[in-house]
């Protein structure tokens, strides 16, 4: 299986936003795009910041079991 890009992926990035921004424009002309009210804009916020704070967290767990391994070496040395 090839690595190669296809389709919208091979486009440059110029040209990606663009096609995007086209899409966009013809959803609200239609009526059927999504639009955030402050509610829900307030939920997403909040699930952000929870994920950014529960991958921290995970980091921070496992650089504390990799420098407790790296004691256990160095006293048994």
């Amino acid at each position: 299986m090839a690595n190669n890009p296809r389709g919208f992926a091979a486009m440059d990035a110029a040209k990606q936003r663009e096609i995007a921004s086209k899409g966009g424009k013809a959803a609200h002309l239609k009526g059927t795009a999504h639009e955030f009210d402050s509610q829900e804009a307030a939920e997403a916020g909040r699930k952000g910041g929870q994920a950014t704070h529960k991958r921290h967290e995970d980091e921070v767990s496992e650089m504390s079991e990799v420098e407790e391994i790296k004691n256990e070496e160095t006293e048994m040395e």
